[in-house]
Formats: structure tokens, C-alpha cells, sequence
């Protein structure tokens, strides 16, 4: 099959107006999708699925923790992915945990329900999450750990996630009720179905 006009097309850089505007939108989503889980309490994975864990558990917010638990691997982000990258990165998680204070003081969400929250909350994260994802910036986390420990052969990238993501699991349903544990889990497949129908290599052609 001969190849389509827009396959033969030059790849453009991203200038920088629409890193901003992608950094802003994104992060603004995802924040948007974690203060409906904070607020149904609900949890996904990661470093973001751990901090509202802690601020279940604690009279600590979201955010601050967020940003604190993240900080470790800012270092290996530098080591695995570059300087650009993590700055990105460092950005976003900045953004992420002040846009989830703010949040919560520009919309007032008297009624919530779970399952709702569940399934627009992990969209919304997903779609946040595809938005950085292409414009080369991440929210750090357990995802450059399991890279970093998969390339010195100690475990696959993979299965220390979901062990990290299980863990997570046991330590809610021993905080949460049975029901909002399992609307997380549904959450979850949304997410991952959202960044894997949405992020696939080579069918996004811009770069930074």
C-alpha cells in the first residue's frame, strides 16, 4: 500500500505556545478527574492513587503530597528520560498539585455520585494524561521506577506496576468500602482504555 500524503509528511516541532497550552489543558484535566475521586473517594494507581490514600487516612491534602512523593523520581526521570522531559514533567506535577486545591474553591460538587465519578473522573485523567504524553511530559511516578528497574534487569516494568497498583488495592479495602473499591477498579480499566485507544507510537506525529 503506497504510502498516504500524511505519512510523508515532515515532522514538526512543537513550538513552545503549544507546550504551554498542552501543559495547561492537561494538567487541568487531570486534576479536574482527581478531585472527583478525591471527592468520591475513590483511588486509582501510582503516586496519585497513594496520595489519596493519604489524604483518606490523614488531614493532609492531595496535593502537597503528591508533589512530595513525586520528588525521588524526578531524579531518575533526569537519568532515564533528559533534561527536557523532566522539566516537563516537574511542570506538570507542579501544576497538578495546585490546580487540585483550586479546584475544589471554583466549583462547589454538592452531589456526587460514585459511579459517575468513577468512570468521567478516570476519562478525564486519561485524556489529561494523552494530552502530555504527546507533547513529551509526564506526572512522574512509579511509571519511571519500573523503567529504571526493568533496564537494570531487576524486575519487568509491568508487573512492578501491578504490584505497586495491588498493593494499593489491599491497603483501600481496608479503608473503603467494598463498592467504591470495586468502581475504582472499574475507573482504572477506563483510564488505561482512554491512553491505549488514544497514545499508540507513531500515529501522532508531532514532536517537542
Amino acid at each position: 500500500m503506497a504510502d498516504t500524503a500524511d505519512d510523508q509528511a515532515p515532522l514538526q516541532q512543537h513550538k513552545w505556545y503549544e507546550d504551554l497550552q498542552a501543559l495547561l489543558l492537561g494538567t487541568l484535566l487531570l486534576s479536574f478527574g482527581v478531585t472527583l475521586y478525591s471527592k468520591a473517594m475513590l483511588i486509582t494507581g501510582g503516586v496519585a492513587g497513594t496520595s489519596l490514600l493519604v489524604e483518606f487516612a490523614t488531614s493532609l491534602t492531595f496535593g502537597p503530597v503528591f508533589f512530595v512523593l513525586n520528588l525521588p523520581f524526578f531524579a531518575l526521570s533526569i537519568l532515564r528520560m533528559g533534561w527536557g522531559f523532566s522539566i516537563r514533567t516537574l511542570i506538570s506535577i507542579a501544576l497538578i498539585s495546585g490546580l487540585t486545591r483550586l479546584i475544589p474553591l471554583w466549583i462547589d460538587v454538592s452531589s456526587l455520585n460514585p459511579a459517575f465519578a468513577a468512570v468521567m473522573g478516570a476519562a478525564m485523567m486519561g485524556i489529561g494524561l494523552v494530552v502530555l504524553l504527546r507533547h513529551r511530559a509526564g506526572i512522574g511516578g512509579v511509571t519511571i521506577l519500573s523503567q529504571f528497574l526493568q533496564d537494570k534487569g531487576i524486575i519487568r516494568a509491568g508487573l512492578f506496576q501491578l504490584i505497586v497498583d495491588l498493593a494499593i488495592l489491599v491497603v483501600a479495602l481496608f479503608m473503603l468500602p467494598l463498592k467504591l473499591v470495586a468502581l475504582s477498579i472499574v475507573g482504572a480499566f477506563v483510564l488505561n482504555l482512554t491512553v491505549a485507544i488514544n497514545h499508540k507510537p507513531g500515529r501522532y506525529r508531532g514532536m517537542s
